[in-house]
């Protein structure tokens, strides 16, 4: 009814057209609102386990313990930072479209975007070059530090398990699959490796009573005004736990083990390939440095992305193929997905997996065109064109309505046009590895090369996932323990 009123009434279009932008702002303004709200629960969420994490760190008697409560305070600072970032971000988009004369002055609205997609880093190797007296002979002091790294996309941040490194690994090694499940493509992957050196002695004092009621009154639970006010000219890092940055967190005033950025590297979509590469590492410290590590200057990972136009239904719905003769059709129903068009005699065959009548491909090297076949009976066809080699194969597909045409036709234009900034990511489906649930950490060894440490089975059963490193320290509260399982299971 609405496409007959614009041919129709050629005047209203203009008219329809504000309606459909004022529309889509009011849409937007809400969207807005409700991932504005999702964010400063966020903010909150990590707040509360920043201070958490600061208590566990109070608590802890045993070195181990202390490294990855001070792993978590550094993950917790980071997402604060970055929800934050992200949070203004949406400030300053609202005020754009509040300061538009029209809202199809806002740019936003009018303009084609491309799909969201999933990249996953795995089998991520740093290898390590230590000195052939280090490593062959064994001689010279023993260095020994626990490493960590921490992968972030926009307001995306996981962290890997930690791993203790010394002269006796060639590789650091992260076996754990990062998933990011909302990245576009111009996304950037950073990847940061800390380091703790484990010669310091980690002085593991008390914290102060009222070290929960202090951070509450000086971050609060709000993430606006009083957040941002008692961020500025605070000390330490949210990076390290003793470092500095632009932006800063209170550091805890409770001692312990500190970490430094090690190496940095930053991946983008060029450096998307369904396979095992080899990576740029800038290293950010110097070899006097207490927690450095001989790095070759580059890292090993198999970094894959996973548009939605390759692994999801982008259209769908019934059309006519012509087959053979010029007045033969065939009705099946249509699926776009990935580089395919999937055609089906009836819906129930596509839910139930069996093999589609008939295949198109649909590619970057398509070509579509809409035109009309018979104007007197409504009826409306496409032709879908693909070359192999020298020879030129053509489908004739028939529409309903003209209204079904423009469905279909918008969908394969957003197709092509996702296809063209995910560039090789649309040449086929990579496989995507899905993380498992994230446990707390077990018990790491004690003092001594890694060589020769080795997990001895005991005669008690193993402990439970809720415990983790606090299997040992019954000094720690049980407010504390169910503090770090909510921690782990929330984070993921």
């Amino acid at each position: 009814m609405e496409v007959a009123a614009r041919e129709r009434f050629p005047e209203m279009q203009d008219k329809l057209r504000i309606l459909e932008d004022l529309n889509m702002l009011y849409i937007r303004q809400i969207a807005l609102s409700l991932e504005d709200t999702d964010i400063q629960k966020k903010i909150d969420h990590e707040i509360r386990m920043r201070e958490g994490a600061c208590k566990l760190l109070a608590a802890c008697t045993q070195r181990e313990q202390a490294l990855e409560a001070t792993k978590s305070l550094l993950v917790c600072n980071s997402r604060i930072l970055a929800y934050m970032s992200e949070l203004q971000r949406m400030k300053e988009v609202q005020v754009m479209q509040r300061m538009a004369r029209r809202p199809s002055d806002a740019g936003p609205a009018d303009e084609r975007l491309p799909c969201r997609g999933r990249v996953c880093v795995s089998d991520l190797r740093i290898p390590l070059m230590w000195k052939d007296t280090e490593y062959f002979k064994n001689k010279g002091e023993l260095h020994r530090c626990a490493v960590f790294c921490l992968l972030q996309i926009g307001a995306e941040i996981y962290d890997t398990e930690m791993v203790l490194v010394d002269r006796t690994l060639t590789d650091i090694c992260f076996e754990t699959a990062v998933l990011f499940t909302e990245a576009g493509p111009d996304f950037e992957l950073k990847v940061e490796l800390y380091s703790a050196g484990l010669e310091e002695e980690a002085a593991l004092g008390s914290a102060p009573k009222k070290l929960a009621s202090k951070l509450s009154s000086s971050l609060g639970r709000s993430s606006g005004k009083r957040v941002r006010a008692a961020l500025d000219g605070a000390p330490g890092s949210p990076l390290s736990n003793g470092g500095s940055s632009p932006l800063l967190l209170p550091a805890p005033s409770v001692a312990g083990p500190k970490y430094h950025l090690l190496a940095r590297a930053v991946l983008s979509l060029a450096e998307v390939q369904d396979g095992f590469r080899t990576h740029d590492l800038a290293v950010a410290c110097s070899e006097e440095s207490s927690f450095w590590l001989p790095l070759y200057g580059s890292m090993c990972c198999r970094l894959a992305a996973q548009p939605r136009c390759m692994a999801a239904q982008m259209m769908c719905g019934f059309l006519k193929l012509q087959s053979g003769e010029p007045q033969s059709w065939a009705r099946l129903y249509c699926i776009l997905r990935g580089t395919n068009l999937f055609c089906y005699r009836r819906p129930q065959e596509a839910e139930a997996g069996v093999e589609p009548a008939l295949t198109i491909a649909i590619n970057k090297e398509t070509r579509i065109r809409a035109a009309e076949k018979e104007p007197r009976s409504q009826l409306h066809c496409m032709t879908v064109s693909n070359r192999y080699g020298a020879e030129e194969v053509t489908h004739t597909l028939l529409a309903e309505t003209r209204a079904d045409v423009q469905r279909w036709m918008e969908a394969f234009w957003q197709h092509f046009y996702d296809m063209s900034q995910w560039k090789q990511c649309c040449d086929e489906l990579m496989k995507i590895e899905v993380p498992p649930a994230r446990r707390p950490p077990a018990p790491l060894p004690k003092q001594g090369s890694l060589y020769h440490e080795m997990a001895l089975p005991g005669p008690a059963a193993p402990p439970s996932a809720c415990e983790g490193l606090l299997l040992q320290d019954n000094a720690v509260s049980a407010e504390i323990r169910a503090l770090l399982s909510s921690y782990y299971s929330d984070s993921y």
